[in-house]
């Protein structure tokens, strides 16, 4: 047990992380049953959409889990209302200035933990009251920080800063690179693109087999004066390149962006068109398997490893 542990009331201090079209409730259900954090990624849910996931993830019989919340959502208020209404225990908020809500969601009851990529920005989260920060470097995928620090070097400049408990993410998919993570001061893990190819994901099935596919240097973090996204290259990535390269205003990246642009590549399986959005640890991804073989990989993995010497081993 650790402070992560404790504050989550979960088994294992891995987070699963909440992917816009990944993370729908079956893959939050399986982690959290298998000992970790499930999120529901509510970034690409309509509210009617969350509060389906939400009633069908308590069903499955999961009892901790969490729901992910961009903080720039048009719809946040019906979020919020949906949460509530739940009793979500945990709420992952990132995109934003976590001051507005987090008093309010606590009041209920609920943890927040917040997603920051810089040690300032973990701070002013601290200042805000969360429970907990996520700090995510560079290589991790979907949405991420413009100054491009990674997460061997964010992991220890946040510690150095904070006083509440710290998550490392980005380029974490083994009880290796987890190990790595404890030792530069985490206290848990949360993890993404491991988990876009387990069986549960909502990912489409091309996408899927596009990640386990892909090879070093196959992503790369694009739309840097729009919202940074990591992407796998593809057609639509090389549109990108050329209109940055070219000079395209923030506006012109933006039309060519265009609207459901994630949800054709991820969710639709469109490899050409669509915005696919994956960390730089696809690499190192093989197969597609059970969320609850991914889970177990990792603990014994890390146990095997050296977590006990760390004063961190994880029992089944």
């Amino acid at each position: 047990m650790n402070r992560i542990t404790n504050l989550l009331s979960i088994q294992y201090p891995l987070i699963q992380a909440g992917m816009v079209w990944c993370s729908g409730w079956e893959l939050a259900s399986e982690v959290s049953k298998s000992g970790g954090l499930g999120v529901i990624g509510s970034g690409s849910m309509y509210p009617e959409i969350l509060d389906e996931h939400l009633t069908k993830c308590k069903a499955s019989g999961a009892q901790q889990f969490a729901v992910n919340i961009p903080l720039l959502y048009p719809q946040i208020d019906e979020h919020i209302k949906t949460i509530i209404k739940h009793r979500v225990p945990v709420v992952i908020s990132s995109a934003g200035s976590p001051k507005k809500w987090t008093k309010q969601l606590q009041n209920e009851g609920i943890k927040v933990l917040h997603v920051v990529s810089s040690a300032l920005f973990a701070l002013k989260s601290q200042d805000a009251g969360v429970d907990g920060i996520i700090a995510e470097g560079f290589e991790a995928g979907g949405h991420n920080g413009r100054d491009e620090t990674t997460t061997l070097c964010l992991i220890p400049a946040v510690k150095e800063q904070i006083e509440i408990p710290l998550i490392a993410a980005g380029g974490i998919s083994s009880g290796k690179s987890m190990l790595a993570a404890m030792v530069l001061g985490a206290e848990g893990v949360q993890i993404g693109s491991r988990f876009v190819a387990s069986q549960e994901s909502s990912a489409h099935a091309s996408f899927k087999q596009a990640v386990i596919e892909a090879k070093e240097g196959d992503t790369e973090l694009s739309l840097k004066s729009v919202t940074p996204v990591r992407l796998l290259k593809n057609e639509f990535y090389e549109e990108v390149k050329k209109a940055t390269e070219s000079g395209a205003s923030g506006d012109e990246l933006k039309a060519l962006l265009g609207k459901g642009r994630a949800k054709k590549g991820m969710f639709e399986g469109d490899l050409d068109q669509g915005e696919l959005e994956i960390g730089q640890i696809a690499s190192l991804l093989h197969e597609v398997i059970p969320a609850k073989d991914i889970v177990a990989e990792i603990i014994n993995e890390y146990n095997n490893i050296g977590g006990k010497k760390l004063g961190g081993y994880f029992d089944f």
